[in-house]
């Protein structure tokens, strides 16, 4: 018997959700019946498209611009957010860049920049959510590590960094919350087929295709799919975890 996830009733933000992982976990927790808030930076035309098309699909989105690496621009955001609907359920930390160099070339503006748009974000937007979800005594915040933040990899201790320090972040949220009925837990995509690895040279696509067990790449709505889940009540013994969505390339 098929299981439907419904979150009629919940309200979700979205951060980097104007492409990419971003925006198939908006989409698909639009369709879920959740109310989506597409948060964007520069691509408004982007973050515009995906709440058409949540729209479209009748369901209900706003975009809402800020830089999650500041504060007050996320307190503003969820504010907006709380303003016109009420409550904040469920958190997607997703938005993410990437600065890659090796370390002895690696600026100090290439540190800071990953560390602030990947990790301090993350810190931002749950410090902002938490509070309407621990007056509602229910939430989801789930954030975007990588296949990176366990393995490292050569060119991105940067964003290797960020993407493992997400994972302590995530466990340590997940104590302090889970007798609220508030879980944390990330998700960590292998190779997936998005912008950024659509540029990647196509030698090094067949070397990485070599090293994942179900010879495939991933899509996006492999990884949005562990978002749904995580999001919805089947989850709600689920918290301080990894979901490792890559194909078998890394087993832990």
């Amino acid at each position: 018997m098929a299981v439907a996830i419904d979150l009629s009733g919940k309200v979700a933000l979205v951060t980097g959700a104007g492409r990419g992982i971003g925006r198939a976990m908006a989409l698909k927790l639009g369709a879920a019946g959740a109310k989506v808030a597409v948060n964007y930076n520069a691509s408004e035309a982007a973050a515009q498209e995906v709440v058409a098309a949540i729209a479209s699909a009748g369901g209900e989105a706003m975009a809402l611009k800020a830089d999650v690496s500041k504060s007050d621009e996320v307190e503003a955001m969820v504010n907006q957010i709380v303003k016109d609907w009420g409550r904040v359920d469920i958190l997607v930390n997703n938005a993410g860049i990437t600065r890659d160099n090796l370390m002895m070339r690696m600026g100090q503006d290439e540190w800071d920049a990953v560390m602030d748009t990947n990790l301090r974000s993350a810190y931002f937007c749950a410090r902002a959510v938490l509070r309407p979800m621990l007056r509602n005594r229910w939430g989801r915040i789930i954030s975007l590590s990588s296949v990176v933040g366990l393995t490292g990899n050569a060119g991105q201790a940067n964003y290797a960094a960020a993407k493992a320090g997400l994972i302590g972040f995530t466990k340590s949220i997940a104590r302090e919350v889970a007798s609220r009925n508030i879980t944390a837990n990330a998700i960590a995509p292998g190779f997936i087929d998005t912008d950024i690895t659509a540029v990647l040279p196509a030698e090094l696509k067949e070397a990485m295709l070599k090293t994942i067990p179900a010879e495939r790449v991933g899509t996006v709505d492999d990884v949005a799919n562990a978002a749904l889940f995580l999001a919805s009540d089947l989850a709600s013994y689920v918290t301080g975890q990894v979901v490792n969505v890559n194909g078998g390339m890394a087993m832990y």
